[in-house]
């Protein structure tokens, strides 16, 4: 997975009546873009430090990257 400052972490909830969280990459540590980051949750404006498992995906100008993703970006 890779992100860049200004896309949008998704997580899904994992069990049933989980809600999905949204946040926005406020800061990438990793030079090539690798987790964590640290994210803005867009429901409660909440900054965090995040290691995004499997049910996490990225979503950026040009569209949603799968977590574990084998396709050159």
């Amino acid at each position: 997975m890779k992100a860049n400052v200004g896309d949008r972490l998704v997580l899904e909830g994992t069990h049933v009546g989980d809600p999905r969280r949204v946040g926005v990459v406020t800061a990438v540590r990793d030079d090539a873009g690798r987790p964590p980051y640290v994210v803005k949750w867009l429901d409660t404006g909440h900054e965090s430090l995040v290691f995004p498992g499997a049910d996490a995906r990225v979503e950026t100008a040009t569209g949603p990257r799968q977590a574990g993703s084998t396709v050159p970006e």
